[in-house]
């Protein structure tokens, strides 16, 4: 009888467990900064009041001087402290990026009638920030107001979009600050996602279902670009 007393008490514990990590949500912070030749991008995830927590920064995006490619070095972080970190270097020449168009291609076709399975996941996504500042400047004062007029228009139909996918539960902060006298160019972007886990599963499980049919031919290797011609490790 002991043990039938065990078995049922760990049963209750696994469910509990079960429940909690569904009901379980999950903030996404993304952080990106553009200033000019200087770009900037964070993204951390946090569960449990930061108790689980993954970051990743992509510090530099800047263009090979020895080659066509592009170099990305990365940092990846772990654990509420962010005690385990791993960097790493990438570069991307002109045959990965034609093979990557042509992948996506292929898997915008294979995923087209995803749209509204996607769109009830988005829909559960709750936007809890949203700030979005823009300094412009061309040289010339009438060219620059122009331009300043458009990137409000193209922020206002971003964030429409995103309001018609996402719930937006904050009043978002949008600025562009026109510099008429000299060139500038600078973006400050900040927003946080929030969503449950059980919903992200649920919706997991129904794309799992939906890919059954199999996948489609890609060109490029999974993590090709991470292989060990092209990518070297930072301890």
């Amino acid at each position: 009888m002991s043990k039938l007393k065990w078995l049922f008490l760990i049963l209750l514990v696994v469910i509990a467990l079960i429940v909690i990590v569904i009901f379980t949500k999950v903030k996404i912070h993304i952080d990106f900064y553009h200033g000019n030749d200087n770009d900037h991008l964070t993204i951390m995830m946090k569960a449990w009041g930061g108790v689980i927590k993954y970051k990743k920064e992509i510090p530099v995006i800047k263009v090979d001087d020895d080659s066509p490619a592009v170099v990305v070095k990365e940092k990846t972080e772990m654990g509420p402290n962010e005690k385990t970190t791993h960097k790493e270097e990438n570069s991307f020449d002109q045959h990965d990026l034609v093979n990557s168009l042509d992948d996506t291609k292929a898997l915008l076709e294979h995923v087209f009638g995803l749209h509204i399975l996607i769109r009830k996941l988005l829909r559960k996504v709750k936007i809890k920030k949203f700030e979005w500042h823009t300094r412009v400047g061309i040289g010339d004062a009438a060219s620059t107001a122009i331009l300043c007029g458009a990137i409000w228009s193209g922020k206002g139909a971003i964030l429409g979009l995103l309001s018609n996918y996402m719930r937006l539960t904050v009043k978002p902060v949008l600025t562009v600050t026109p510099n008429f006298q000299q060139f500038a160019s600078q973006i400050q972007l900040k927003c946080i996602f929030q969503i449950r886990i059980g919903h992200a599963i649920w919706t997991g499980m129904k794309l799992v279902k939906y890919w059954k049919g199999g996948m489609p031919k890609f060109k490029t290797k999974p993590l090709s670009v991470l292989s060990s011609d092209k990518t070297n490790s930072i301890s």
